[in-house]
């Protein structure tokens, strides 16, 4: 055996040692239920609805992405991503999302999607929540405009940098339509509260307030 050399056993050892790490670091544990009353909705899209811009155009809302213990991150303003304080109001629509279609890769020769040089240089993440905080951090850069740079951009980031269903290509119109047509009402209230009166829908802290005459 030539000097230097590690014997072939001892390779394929620790060749096995290091799969076995990779598949215990992106081991997906199981989330806990969604609980709507809690504003809880682990691995998922949450939608509410714009004072009445929503009533006339359901299609456009609200968006937010949630963390793997159901807490809620939204953008919402320049400089700003709330977290557990979706603007707006509750929730009304919601879509979970597997994280089996996401690609977690430990490094560059372990992408599962087929964006391996393109997904590196976009930004990768070891875990959902790792995807999400970094999308975060980056978006407390980012001044806020309501048609080029919203909460539907700030989603699609997080989406891009999980490179969920193997795609990097999602974006505002890819998103409105993944929770238009996949997306559940949390509940009937949802539904009839906002479409029957409209103003039902606004929360107080921002509905104008009317002062009564005087004189």
């Amino acid at each position: 055996m030539p000097r230097g050399r590690p014997p072939i056993m001892d390779l394929k050892t620790a060749y096995d040692v290091e799969l076995s790490g990779s598949r215990i670091q992106h081991e997906l544990w199981p989330l806990d239920e969604i609980d709507p009353r809690k504003a809880k909705f682990p691995c998922c899209l949450v939608w509410t609805p714009l004072p009445v811009v929503s009533w006339l155009a359901p299609f456009i809302g609200h968006v937010g992405i949630c963390r793997e213990a159901g807490a809620i991150l939204d953008f919402s303003g320049s400089y700003f991503v709330n977290v557990e304080d979706f603007a707006f109001g509750a929730a009304a629509r919601y879509v979970q999302l597997d994280r089996e279609k996401c690609c977690f890769p430990p490094n560059l020769a372990g992408h599962k999607c087929k964006h391996g040089y393109q997904h590196e240089e976009f930004g990768t993440a070891l875990t959902w929540d790792d995807a999400l905080q970094l999308s975060m951090r980056h978006f407390e850069h980012k001044s806020y405009n309501l048609f080029t740079c919203n909460s539907y951009s700030f989603v699609a980031n997080c989406l891009n940098r999980l490179c969920y269903e193997g795609s990097m290509d999602w974006n505002m119109i890819t998103v409105a339509a993944l929770i238009l047509f996949k997306g559940q009402w949390v509940n009937s209230m949802s539904v009839g509260v906002f479409f029957q009166n409209p103003r039902l829908s606004i929360p107080d802290r921002h509905r104008p307030k009317i002062l009564p005459r005087t004189g």
